[in-house]
């Protein structure tokens, strides 16, 4: 038996985990350290994640502090923070930048919602190629007699349940995600 789920399984989960993280750097209205996560700042020739170059955390409920290490990086940093999509304002102390989170209009949160959505939908769409992958591989495996009529119906309902199964947890990741977007 050459067929397993599990392969398929894992590349669900990593789905799955790109959706977590995609979601966790949307803004709520709360100050979090996770907002930040996704911000790459230009250092040292290349990309860095800002959390590689400096400490993040959240002295208050609408407050980040980022405590920039090299002093020359500040500016550039302040200037990454302010540019991203996150309408956020940082304001520099030193070497350390103070990034308000200002409350979010209605109009902010149903925008945030919607790109929520589409975090989600993109990774019911990665789950479902993940199946048709994956049925297709069972396809060629039956065709070329590594399979019975049987097992190829096992192992395809088996792939059809795990799909399901995914698409459920997309789906309670962005009910709750939705709920904490709303949430004034």
């Amino acid at each position: 038996m050459s067929f397993d789920t599990q392969i398929f399984e894992d590349k669900m989960n990593k789905s799955l985990e790109n959706l977590k993280k995609d979601l966790n750097g949307l803004r709520t209205g709360r100050a979090s350290v996770s907002l930040l996560e996704p911000i790459n700042v230009d250092a040292y020739g290349s990309k860095v994640p800002l959390s590689q170059i400096s400490n993040i955390s959240v002295p208050e409920s609408r407050m980040i502090t980022v405590q920039v290490w090299d002093e020359t990086l500040v500016n550039t940093v302040e200037n990454t923070i302010r540019n991203s999509d996150l309408g956020l304002n940082p304001m520099i102390e030193g070497n350390l930048i103070r990034v308000p989170v200002p409350e979010l209009s209605e109009e902010r949160r149903i925008e945030i919602v919607k790109i929520a959505a589409k975090y989600s939908e993109d990774c019911k769409i990665s789950v479902r190629n993940i199946r048709r992958e994956g049925m297709d591989k069972i396809k060629i495996e039956e065709k070329n007699k590594e399979l019975s009529k049987d097992e190829s119906f096992s192992y395809s309902e088996d792939l059809q349940g795990l799909t399901d199964k995914f698409i459920k947890k997309i789906d309670s990741f962005f009910e709750e995600k939705e709920k904490d977007i709303l949430k004034v």
